[in-house]
Order: C-alpha cells, then sequence, then structure tokens
C-alpha cells in the first residue's frame, strides 16, 4: 500500500463513518491553505487529507482499498486528486470556514441609527443637596440639520440608494480558486456603509445631516442627591441619525464637602463644643443643623465624646417619605484662661471633692458594660 488514508487522517482501520468525517473536519480546518502560515506545506497536507478522505467516505472505494490497496480495484494505482466525488469536497470545506461570508450581504446602515449618549458634571453644595435646587447648563451638541430634516440631502433633492453597492452597504468579491469559489465581504467604500448616496448635498450640513449647536437646559436637582448620582435627561444628547431617536443626557453630580457637617448616607454628623459646667449640670444647648439652630437637652454628667441622635434632622430621602438622623458628638472644653473669681470657685470645687475622679479600672467598665446589656 503506497499511501496509508487511515494513518493521513489519525483514525484506525475499523472507524465508522462519523470518525472518519470528524478527523476530516478538524484536519481541515489546520491545514487548510487559507488559515496555514506555511501555503505550500499546507497545500500539499490538504490534498492528502482530501484524497484521504475522498477514498475512506465512500464505501466502495474503501472496500477497494482494504483489499487491494487502490480505490479502483486491481491495477488501479491511485486515485489521485481526481473531482472529489465524495460526500464531501472543497466546496464544503468553504462553507465550513466561511459560511459567515457566503451568508449574504450584512445589516445594512442605511436605517434609523439612535443619537450618543452625552455627559455633563455639575458640582453643588451640601445644603443645596438638602433642599434641591436648579441649574441653567448649556453645552455644544449635535442637533438635527434644520435645513434638510436630517437628511442630509439638499431641500428639493432625494437621497438614492448607492450605485456602488446597490443599497446593501457592502461589497461581495468572488474569487475562483482550484478549491472553489471564494466570497470576501467589505463596507462599500463610496457610501462608507450607508447605502445611500445624496446626490445634492444640504449645504448647511455638508450632507451630514447633523451640525453642531449650544444647548440651553434647565436641570432641575431634586432634594436628597448624593455624591455620584445621575439624573438623566431623555432625548437630550447627539441627535439620531437617519430618523433615530435622539440620545439621552446624562447629569453626573457631586457635592462639595461641608465645613462643618459629615454625611454618611441619609445621616448628618457634627461636632459640637460644650463647657465643662454644661457638660456636669446637663441643660439645653442650641445645635446646627442644615435647617438652622436647634435647642438639644444634654443630661448631666455628660461625657466628652459623648454622641446624641436628632431624629428627622438629616438628609430626606430623594425618593420622598422620609429623613435621616443628625448625630451630634459633643466635646468638653477645658477653659485655657480663667478669671481670679472662676479660679476661686474650681478651687473650692477641687477641695468639696477632694479632687475625685472616676478612677475604675477598665475591666471593671467592660464588665458594667456588659451588666447593662
Amino acid at each position: 500500500m503506497a499511501t496509508d488514508y487511515y494513518d493521513i487522517l489519525g483514525v484506525a482501520r475499523d472507524a465508522d463513518e462519523s470518525q472518519i468525517k470528524r478527523a476530516y473536519r478538524q484536519l481541515a480546518r489546520v491545514h487548510h491553505p487559507d488559515v496555514a502560515e506555511d501555503k505550500t506545506t499546507a497545500e500539499h497536507k490538504f490534498k492528502e487529507i482530501n484524497e484521504a478522505y475522498e477514498v475512506l467516505s465512500d464505501p466502495q472505494k474503501r472496500a477497494n482499498y482494504d483489499r487491494y490497496g487502490s480505490a479502483g480495484g486491481p491495477g488501479d494505482f491511485g486515485s489521485g486528486f481526481g473531482n472529489f466525488s465524495g460526500g464531501e469536497g472543497f466546496g464544503d470545506i468553504f462553507d465550513m470556514f466561511f459560511s459567515a461570508a457566503r451568508g449574504g450581504a450584512q445589516p445594512r446602515r442605511s436605517g434609523p441609527a439612535r443619537g450618543s449618549d452625552l455627559r455633563y458634571d455639575i458640582e453643588i453644595s451640601l445644603d443645596e443637596a438638602f433642599t434641591g435646587t436648579q441649574r441653567e447648563i448649556n453645552f455644544n451638541h449635535l442637533a438635527s440639520c434644520q435645513t434638510c430634516k436630517g437628511s442630509g440631502a439638499e431641500p428639493g433633492t432625494l437621497v438614492v440608494a448607492c450605485d456602488r453597492c446597490g443599497g446593501s452597504g457592502v461589497m461581495r468579491q468572488v474569487r475562483q480558486t482550484p478549491l472553489g469559489n471564494f466570497v470576501t465581504q467589505t463596507t462599500c467604500t463610496k457610501c462608507n456603509g450607508d447605502g445611500q448616496m445624496t446626490p445634492s448635498p444640504c449645504q448647511t450640513c455638508r450632507g451630514r445631516g447633523r451640525v453642531e449647536t449650544e444647548k440651553n437646559l434647565t436641570v432641575r436637582i431634586p432634594a436628597g442627591v448624593d455624591d455620584g448620582s445621575r439624573i438623566r435627561i431623555s432625548g437630550s444628547g447627539e441627535a439620531g441619525m437617519r430618523g433615530g431617536p435622539d440620545g439621552d443626557l446624562y447629569v453626573y453630580l457631586s457635592v462639595k464637602r461641608h465645613e462643618r457637617f459629615r454625611r454618611d448616607a441619609m445621616d448628618i454628623y457634627v461636632d459640637v463644643p460644650i463647657s465643662f459646667a454644661k457638660a456636669a449640670l446637663g441643660g439645653e444647648i442650641q445645635v446646627p443643623t442644615l435647617e438652622g439652630d436647634t435647642t438639644m437637652h444634654v443630661q448631666a454628667g455628660t461625657q466628652s465624646a459623648s454622641t446624641y441622635r436628632l431624629r428627622g434632622k438629616g438628609m430626606p430621602s430623594v425618593r420622598g417619605g422620609g429623613r435621616g438622623d443628625e448625630l451630634v458628638t459633643l466635646h468638653v472644653v477645658v477653659p485655657t484662661k480663667l478669671t481670679k473669681r472662676e479660679r476661686e470657685l474650681l478651687e473650692s470645687f477641687a477641695r468639696e471633692s477632694n479632687d475625685a475622679v472616676d478612677e475604675r479600672s477598665f475591666l471593671d467598665r467592660v464588665k458594667e458594660a456588659f451588666k447593662a446589656d
């Protein structure tokens, strides 16, 4: 046997039809001349693969080959490259590799196309985020040409199909090769894939159908927005093409850092100084909020760094129906300068209390905390 077709396809001698076809397809993908890097070697190998498949895929030729060593029977010394009359040939291989290219023209771009979305950034204060506000903005964007109404053609003229691609937007080229017809498909260079031409382009937009213009817009910012919030304004982006819808405008918000308040979601945090006497005796103090000062009661014996919660004094929900809280952290301020009378009173207090300080150990405090729970 001059040529071992089973060895070429890498299958056993008792391989069935499906195993032979699967082996052939796998090898064809690797050694096809249009895929392999070494074209010369690939072409020779590809011919061997097809010759082997032509014989082994045909029951009669395979029986002759197994019995006599050739597909034609006694006296036949090889089928050669032949006409590939088996169940699969070069045309099938091209279908397998280039079915996408042979499947007809790609979708045209001459249909309606949605305009692009735009982004605009706005910085607001925490107070504006609390109450809500509005801003006047202006920006440049591509708007539909009012002269040609977006068609790109001079008024009174028509948009026609591209005479090069016939309105498909793509060019198909068929090459005849020894291995069969090879079809390639590319975007039409004359209409750039649109499939349409404007013999008389609009003088205002030069055939583009859109012109760059300045747009003024009032943006309403709802109360409760947070840093990084986004507002979508439908239809305020770039104009669509060929009758397509306009894009959207997305306004991104950033909230400036407040000099006194800190924000966490819907809650507001603020630090408030109080005197030693107020912390010891308790009483009413004025606390700042985003709505102005409010009165808050401080319990007697309040320690420094104690936190009080003012419910409903935080940020409003952007969706409505609720507000966060304000958390007030009190810091006892020790006076650095005392009058003679203040010093006398403090000295009297120290003597009266024997300068007592809570010296409970850390372990005692932990135990007390667990008892409280």
